[in-house]
């Protein structure tokens, strides 16, 4: 992440914000104290992060076995008392 003066920031906006629709932060900085962050749009997203979620995710598959619907219905009552 990179920091950047509030001035410097004013200056420089529109090139930040393209470079904030390419995927890159910015801190904002006014007399040496964080005070802003320019980041990118929720629809910007690292293609690689997202394969090695999913890959971790499918790694899980079979490790946990699921319980049957007769388990679960017998469970939604367990702590009432009738």
């Amino acid at each position: 992440m990179e920091t950047i003066g509030a001035f410097d920031a004013k200056t420089r906006l529109s090139e930040l914000l393209d470079r904030a629709s390419r995927g890159e932060t910015f801190q904002i900085t006014k007399h040496g104290r964080a005070v802003g962050k320019i980041v990118p749009p929720d629809s910007v997203r690292d293609a690689s992060a997202i394969a090695e979620a999913v890959a971790r995710l499918k790694s899980f598959r079979g490790t946990f076995k699921g319980i049957s619907r007769e388990e679960l219905l017998s469970l939604k009552h367990e702590s009432h008392r009738f």
